[in-house]
């Protein structure tokens, strides 16, 4: 089976989400993506197929949202649970958090966190994998924590976990 590379770029190591202009700070929420929900992922908002990941029973695909704006997505991560480790396939923040004009920081760092909290759920100690673009592979080293394995593949351990799970998940 071929991973996809992660390409979605640390802004900043934030404790929730963070308004790019004012500072503000906003609690976020990360729900499961309802296979139905497929068609409201608007192919302008997304570089990736989302629905091709939805219609995987191997995965589980889940949108972060600001707690009192549950119908507008901030981002999203699709997931599979392995036996020793959570196994990150795709991450995207949405259009309107990439680039310069965006307008939440901390959204990778979230859906991130999401997933260390999710292997530590699942007894897992916290250990998250994932294949990396090329030109990424430090950049994660540096503002996740991540331990390169070998070729493009990084890994969040235990103690990096809990950093992240710390820092981001509040409940």
């Amino acid at each position: 089976m071929k991973f996809t590379e992660i390409d979605i770029i640390v802004d900043k190591l934030t404790n929730s989400i963070e308004n790019r202009l004012t500072g503000e700070v906003f609690h976020t929420i990360l729900l499961l993506v309802n296979p139905m929900e497929a068609t409201t992922l608007i192919k302008e908002d997304w570089l990736f197929d989302w629905s091709s990941e939805l219609q995987d029973s191997s995965k589980e695909v889940y949108k972060l949202c600001v707690r009192d704006q549950l119908d507008v997505i901030e981002g999203l991560i699709s997931l599979e649970i392995k036996a020793d480790h959570v196994f990150v396939h795709l991450a995207e923040s949405s259009s309107l958090n990439r680039g310069a004009n965006k307008v939440y920081l901390g959204v990778a760092g979230n859906l991130f966190a999401f997933a260390c909290q999710l292997s530590f759920f699942n007894r897992l100690d916290g250990f998250v994998a994932f294949d990396a673009k090329t030109a990424l592979i430090d950049h994660y080293v540096v503002t996740l924590g991540a331990t390169r394995l070998g070729g493009q593949r990084l890994y969040i351990r235990t103690s990096t976990a809990i950093q992240l799970v710390q820092r981001y998940i509040k409940d």
